[in-house]
């Protein structure tokens, strides 16, 4: 439920602030790659994309990614467009 409420919000903002308040994440080069949480949790700042979850059929798009914690190594899998958000990730270690 909260999902379509941050959808709604996002829509309503025009594209060119949109863009500037959204990282830029292909699905293709997300195997590897690294993150920093904005706001850690656990001591758990830096994360690196460890699975990418290829879909059953072939031809969908991409929908889950794991990440692995640099410190503690917990994996945590959640839906990879979730990288998108500037308010929770920043792309690479900062």
């Amino acid at each position: 439920m909260a999902s379509k409420t941050c959808e709604a919000a996002v829509t309503s903002i025009s594209p060119a602030v949109r863009f500037a308040q959204s990282n830029r994440v292909s699905p293709k080069k997300l195997l590897l790659s690294k993150w920093t949480a904005v706001q850690p949790e656990r001591k758990e700042k830096h994360f690196l994309v460890t699975k990418v979850f290829e879909p059953e059929i072939v031809g969908q798009a991409i929908v889950e990614i794991e990440l692995e914690a640099a410190m503690t190594g917990r994996k945590v899998c959640m839906p990879w467009r979730e990288l998108k958000s500037r308010e929770r990730w920043r792309q690479g270690w900062l």
